[in-house]
């Protein structure tokens, strides 16, 4: 395709929201009207599927769910009067309390005001709102935050290294839908030890973010936590970053999060048009398909030209890969669907992968992120004529050149610059464009299986390591690998019992190995 050909592309092809002030490219695509109109009868089901999940049918079978993150932004259109005012309050919930810390009316015992925020989470209660604080977050946000996103010991005192001095003006914020999740107790608990050897009563300075009737608003309640805020029933971790989870940690740093919900909505309502062209999550939807075929051959590599963008790759990673890495249709036929996604930002990544990406295995098409405004006031130029924004502009347009070239392909999002209002835009964005194509290739992006299956996974390790403990403890005399786990019960599982024991070992947790450390099954275990 010659230049002049290439630039009718581009026109025809081209999405541009006026409010938003967003463009949508996706000329360099390879996709043609012949499949967009194959795919047209396809996506008026996609459509009308949507269509039935905004008006409350049930999209998570395995839970009797409905999935309901779009009435986050629009209460209005709630199934319902109480889920309206259920989100109303929450938010109203939200402004208040935000309010009362910001002012020092609610304010930790033994400081005029809280100065920081830790937020222990993991998932979609994590990923979203470290997402949000590293795009939007001020200069000298009136609280600091940090985030403990993960059972990682050493990770855990880290943040609580860089706290010591502070944690007595530190509000605490511990999101769990259901309480149980280990992985968000453990950090709560890690944390609530590091408060008790300071002196401190971690209640005065906990926030609970939870279901209604949960074990966590139960221990919040019991302990008398500073305050409670809820999660709903039929919003996915994945897509709660614009409900309590991600909207309290983002108001209390600052940020307008009334902005995030307008453009959000302004964006709902822009995805719900019908016609293909005029719809970008649609557009997202039929380049994703054209790149791999319907069957996710192909990876997204998501390119941020922003450095507050820095997180964007890893919040899609979750939010694409979870909805839509689904073994079985929604006909029960195993299928193998999904779409990798990784990333990181320009230009730093020209400098680790865009070699490969470019002269490589053609297995991925590139999703570049443009932001217009380089910054705000300072005009510096590195060069006559020449700012370090022109930099990376030409950086990003060049390799953009530089991948069609080599019959690479690309989409590029284009926005004016990185606000409230555009991130939330952003979000809703890709979380239409996900719903979209999940019905084009007929599976539910709305539930996940496979994450229930590592944590039942690792639940039976854990019981695992229990019995390993108490046959040790009882055997009297070292062990080999085979007879503790014919001891402990399970004979089949020798492999985890070695590793369990190894972990143990290491962590000086009362046991000793003893053989040639090449060699496992020559190994001695016994109990200290």
């Amino acid at each position: 395709m010659d230049a002049k050909e290439l630039w009718q592309r581009y026109q025809d092809w081209l999405y541009y929201h006026a409010g938003l002030e967003l463009y949508l490219d996706v000329s360099r695509m390879g996709f043609d009207a012949v499949l967009v109109e194959k795919l047209t009868p396809e996506f008026a089901k996609a459509f009308e599927e949507m269509e039935k999940l905004e008006q409350g049918a049930i999209a998570n079978p395995d839970e009797h769910r409905m999935v309901g993150h779009y009435w986050l932004r629009n209460p209005a259109i709630s199934p319902n009067l109480e889920i309206k005012q259920e989100i109303i309050t929450s938010i109203e919930e939200i402004d208040t309390f935000t309010k009362k810390v910001h002012s020092g009316a609610i304010k930790p015992p033994h400081a005029p005001k809280f100065t920081d925020v830790l937020s222990i989470g993991i998932g979609g209660s994590a990923l979203g709102p470290q997402f949000v604080a590293e795009a939007l977050a001020p200069d000298e946000p009136p609280l600091n935050i940090h985030f403990i996103d993960n059972t990682d010991p050493a990770g855990i005192e880290r943040v609580l290294a860089r706290l010591k001095n502070r944690l007595n003006s530190t509000l605490v914020l511990v999101t769990s839908k259901s309480g149980g999740t280990p992985e968000t107790r453990n950090g709560m608990l890690e944390v609530k030890q590091a408060y008790a050897v300071q002196g401190l009563n971690f209640a005065s300075y906990a926030v609970a973010i939870t279901m209604p009737g949960s074990k966590m608003e139960e221990l919040a309640t019991e302990e008398g936590w500073i305050a409670q805020f809820p999660m709903f029933d039929w919003v996915g971790g994945r897509t709660s970053e614009l409900s309590t989870v991600g909207l309290l940690p983002a108001a209390l740093q600052g940020i307008d999060i009334h902005a995030m919900l307008a453009g959000a909505k302004e964006m709902d309502e822009a995805t719900r048009l019908r016609e293909i062209k005029n719809n970008p999550a649609a557009l997202l939807a039929v380049s994703w398909y054209f790149a791999g075929d319907g069957q996710g051959k192909k990876d997204m590599v998501v390119l941020p030209y922003k450095d507050s963008l820095l997180l964007f790759s890893r919040y899609l990673q979750q939010l694409v890969m979870e909805s839509l890495g689904k073994e079985k249709d929604l006909d029960g036929n195993t299928v193998y669907q999904g779409i990798a996604v990784y990333g990181n930002k320009g230009s730093t990544d020209q400098h680790a992968y865009v070699q490969q990406l470019r002269e490589g295995i053609p297995n991925f098409f590139a999703t570049f992120i443009e932001v217009l405004k380089d910054r705000k006031g300072n005009k510096f130029e590195v060069e006559p004529g020449v700012t370090s924004g022109d930099y990376l502009s030409g950086l990003l347009q060049g390799t953009r050149q530089a991948l069609y070239e080599n019959q690479r392909d690309s989409i590029t999002v284009t926005v004016p610059e990185v606000n409230p209002k555009i991130v939330g835009a952003l979000i809703a964005l890709y979380e239409r464009a996900v719903g979209l194509y999940a019905y084009l290739i007929n599976i539910n992006a709305y539930h996940q299986p496979g994450v229930e299956a590592g944590k039942k996974a690792a639940a039976s390790i854990l019981e695992l390591q229990h019995k390993v403990m108490e046959s040790l403890k009882g055997a009297g005399k070292p062990l080999g690998l085979g007879e503790l786990a014919e001891k402990a019960g399970y004979p089949e599982k020798i492999e985890a019992v070695y590793l369990i024991v190894r972990h143990l070992e290491a962590n000086e947790r009362g046991v000793v190995l003893e053989g040639d450390r090449s060699q496992p099954s020559s190994l001695l275990v016994s109990a200290e």
